[in-house]
């Protein structure tokens, strides 16, 4: 069964502001894999559990023609509410019930989103909508993080990671996933021409906001924030100020790097 954690215009609101984009190294794996494989261009993309539409976007400059899934409705408002090029459209629809016809798509994708389906029931889904010679893309970001800052950087890591292990407890099982690498979802796809990538690492250029935005936005927060309001409110603010201190600044809004290990499973559909 899927599990639908995303749901409320708040957390759809603050994901939109604060996830970021597939990152270059990421985007740059994806582009040549894609160029290795199809001899003729894409007509038809879908990107699903595209959330508030960061990797919609992406795909959207490259593509003819695109289309955006999520079983969110408040997801699906944030990305129509964003600026979008012409050749991007959004559907509300589980992952597992895709509105194309059999053999219709020549690329479908998903974004740090595939280890919240019903893996069975989508891999069963894939099989049936993509194209033969078609490609399959499914990418996450993993835990693997670290942030730069000056003479300060390994002292921030810390604190970040030490962050986030707390967070720990309030993490969905779903995402053992993204924890072991997609390893499971790499041998769950039906195509024998497939890899899995576990190396691919990106600079995100952020701030100090940025970070604690996207802590805020990730499911364990949201979890953390109904289980102990109170403890949650005053979480983020304390983890800004010792940010802040480590890096010996007063500005939120200061940049920052922030460096994160992408996992990305790639395959092709026999002709």
């Amino acid at each position: 069964m899927a599990t639908q954690l995303f749901e409320g215009r708040e957390h759809a609101a603050v994901y939109q502001k604060y996830r970021f984009a597939p990152g270059e190294e990421l985007k740059q794996t994806i582009l040549t894999y894609l160029r290795e494989k199809r001899a003729n261009p894409a007509e038809l993309v879908v990107d699903v559990g595209c959330g508030s539409g960061q990797g919609t976007r992406f795909l959207a400059e490259h593509f003819k023609k695109v289309v955006g899934t999520d079983i969110s409705e408040a997801q699906i408002q944030e990305a129509r509410d964003a600026p979008s090029p012409p050749n991007i459209s959004y559907l509300v629809c589980p992952a597992e019930e895709l509105p194309f016809k059999d053999a219709s798509v020549d690329l479908l994708a998903s974004f740090t989103a595939a280890h919240w389906f019903d893996i069975e029931k989508f891999m069963r889904e894939a099989n049936r909508v993509v194209k033969p010679g078609g490609c399959v893309v499914i990418s996450t970001y993993t835990r693997d993080m670290s942030l730069r800052y000056g003479n300060c950087s390994e002292k921030l890591t810390e604190v970040f990671r030490e962050v986030w292990d707390l967070l720990l407890k309030y993490t969905h099982n779903r995402v053992n996933h993204v924890l072991e690498d997609y390893k499971e979802i790499f041998e769950a796809i039906p195509f024998p021409d497939k890899k899995r990538i576990t190396n691919i690492f990106d600079k995100i250029p952020m701030t100090v906001a940025g970070v604690i935005g996207y802590l805020e936005s990730v499911s364990p927060y949201q979890a953390f924030m109904k289980s102990d309001p109170e403890a949650a409110k005053s979480f983020l603010p304390e983890t800004e100020k010792r940010m802040l201190e480590t890096m010996g600044v007063s500005s939120r809004e200061t940049p920052v790097e922030f460096w994160v290990r992408h996992v990305c499973v790639l395959a092709c559909k026999g002709q």
